[in-house]
């Protein structure tokens, strides 16, 4: 970030309770039919932490995300989100009270521009009504101003300026993540979920989003939850790691707890001293 470095202007005005992120999962269980997605799993993460999540296939990670944004409805346990019981309700009061997230599979609108993709973000936020967009009065000419400025800063940031006017359909499949992340923090979440933000990413790419990642961290202090499965990148980008298997919680600690404990080794990590010299361990899926 070369014009805003540190932290946005914009984002840098918020109070300090804007920046609260405290999260409690309490004993969430998420069944479909006869099948255990999630089963009596707590989790708290605190204001500015990276909290990663991981586990092998079928482990129950985005799932569990899923139940935190409003996407599933657990049958069992309770979602606080800032000392509010978030569990039933709608996906979009998720938002407003300040949970964004990015997904696996890339869901951006392939058809329209970068900007508009990170200007429809902002609608959240806007406030002048239908009348007045119509007109195009001057308070929503000034709000229009405003929304642009955080969208410039956003841009700015993730350093795509040279693609702003281009279709997100016809932009590289990593350069689409970054774009997605871009659209995550126009919501201007307190609490930022990646779910899998560098899979099908080169290397370059991936070393472009940990910078974009360590920053929000440790400058921006965005508190975030990562499902990721490059385990170079857990480890070193997490304050917390806690690890799913078949649904439930196996192990959280830090990463030279998570690296050092034997359960984990044995059902994600491996044994690597087993494994042929290069070896890049790393899991899939869910």
């Amino acid at each position: 970030m070369k014009a805003y470095r540190g932290e946005p202007v914009i984002f840098a005005d918020r109070a300090p309770e804007d920046r609260r992120a405290e999260l409690v999962v309490e004993r969430l269980t998420l069944r479909f039919g006869g099948i255990t997605a999630v089963g009596n799993v707590d989790l708290k993460v605190s204001t500015g932490e990276l909290v990663s999540v991981i586990g092998p296939n079928g482990a129950g990670k985005t799932s569990l995300l899923n139940c935190i944004t409003g996407y599933y409805r657990a049958q069992e346990g309770r979602i606080l989100f800032n000392g509010k019981d978030i569990s039933n309700l709608p996906t979009h009061r998720h938002i407003e009270h300040g949970i964004g997230r990015t997904f696996q599979n890339i869901e951006l609108f392939p058809g329209m521009t970068v900007l508009a993709n990170l200007l429809l973000a902002r609608h959240l936020h806007c406030r002048y009504g239908f009348a007045a967009a119509s007109l195009f009065s001057g308070k929503a000419k000034s709000e229009e101003i405003r929304q642009r400025r955080i969208i410039e800063e956003i841009i700015d940031f993730l350093e795509i300026q040279s693609i702003r006017k281009k279709l997100v359909g016809s932009l590289p499949y990593g350069m689409r993540k970054r774009v997605e992340l871009g659209r995550a923090l126009a919501l201007e979440p307190k609490l930022l979920i990646l779910d899998e933000p560098f899979a099908g990413m080169n290397l370059e790419e991936k070393e472009d989003m940990v910078r974009f990642l360590l920053e929000l961290s440790e400058s921006w202090g965005q508190t975030m939850i990562l499902v990721e499965h490059d385990m170079s990148i857990v480890m070193s980008i997490s304050s917390r790691i806690m690890v799913l298997n078949f649904g439930e919680k196996l192990a959280e600690g830090t990463p030279g707890e998570i690296q050092g404990n034997p359960d984990v080794v044995r059902a994600y990590l491996g044994d690597r001293s087993e494994e042929p010299a290069g070896t890049d361990r790393a899991g899939g899926g869910r």
